[in-house]
């Protein structure tokens, strides 16, 4: 049997730089990697490594290939990626041949800013690979020059003003991404909108299977699976096209099919309940009052009137 190895626990910046037969760092807990500097090999890092530490990252004129999960993307165009502390990162054997930055930032950098509590708000983090940030020329315009500056910063004598100035950049960084993500789906709304249309049609068939009888309702990961998109990608697009989270298209659809058992059937509302996957009666008619104003027997009597 066929042994499998663990993904490889990077701890520290210093250590993957000595990976990487780079220099030390400047500062312990933030650096900026110029991909052309590398020349260690990394191919066994196609087992899987996971840094204790962010990583964002533009690779131009990208050849290779990045693995996600069972699958590879082409990066012929180049992509902002982001990874949070602890996620497992996963690299072809052909990832040869780019270009570009790889900013790295240890959580304690700004664990005592603003930004140190609030950096989960920036959902891009859980996106997966095949979800980067694809840059038109003039977004890149705006977001190499701060690479340029924070490379700067960082070649600059550390003084008291030091992290306060890369603390601001890597947030002006973060937050040029989050506007440009939001255009992006708009930019992508015929693509978007097949995967709404998708999500809608397998909710529709779920419900009239019955499945949440047996399965209960079904979650944000589960819909995000059948959709081959990570679950905060998912609900960020879904959020920016219609104004609703994946988890409020969900209880949506539900409240929908609840509509129609409680208007052509005489199943009791403890018997509809269970058949939505509710395992109490008293959630069922929570949820059902919370999206429509009125109880599931108070809607029952106002159809049949």
């Amino acid at each position: 049997m066929k042994k499998e190895h663990s993904p490889h626990l990077i701890q520290s910046i210093s250590e993957l730089l000595r990976f990487l037969q780079l220099p030390k760092p400047m500062h312990p807990l933030v650096a900026l990697v110029d991909y052309q500097d590398i020349r260690a090999d990394t191919e066994h890092l196609g087992k899987g490594y996971v840094l204790n530490f962010y990583k964002i990252s533009f690779k131009k004129h990208f050849a290779g290939q990045i693995r996600y999960g069972q699958g590879y993307y082409d990066f012929e165009e180049g992509g902002l990626s982001f990874t949070a502390p602890n996620q497992v990162i996963a690299a072809a054997e052909e990832e040869k041949d780019y270009s570009g930055y790889t900013l790295l930032f240890h959580p304690d950098f700004i664990r005592n800013y603003p930004l140190g509590k609030h950096i989960g708000k920036y959902g891009f983090f859980a996106y997966s690979v095949a979800e980067a940030l694809y840059l038109s020329d003039k977004e890149k315009k705006l977001i190499f020059p701060v690479f340029d500056a924070i490379a700067i910063e960082l070649d600059t004598n550390i003084d008291h003003f030091s992290q306060d100035v890369l603390v601001t950049q890597i947030e002006l960084l973060l937050n040029y991404s989050n506007r440009f993500y939001n255009r992006q789906f708009i930019t992508r709304k015929v693509v978007h909108n097949d995967l709404i249309v998708e999500m809608e049609s397998y909710l529709a068939d779920f419900f009239e299977a019955e499945k949440s009888l047996f399965e209960g309702p079904p979650t944000v990961q589960q819909l995000a699976d059948h959709l081959n998109v990570s679950p905060r990608y998912l609900s960020d697009m879904l959020r920016s096209l219609t104004g609703q989270t994946t988890q409020q298209h969900i209880h949506n659809k539900l409240i929908d099919r609840a509509k129609d058992i409680l208007s052509t059937t005489n199943a009791t509302i403890a018997e509809i309940a269970y058949q939505l996957g509710f395992e109490y009666p008293q959630s069922f008619n929570k949820l059902f009052k919370s999206k429509t104003k009125i109880s599931p027997l108070e809607y029952r009597q106002s159809v049949n009137n």
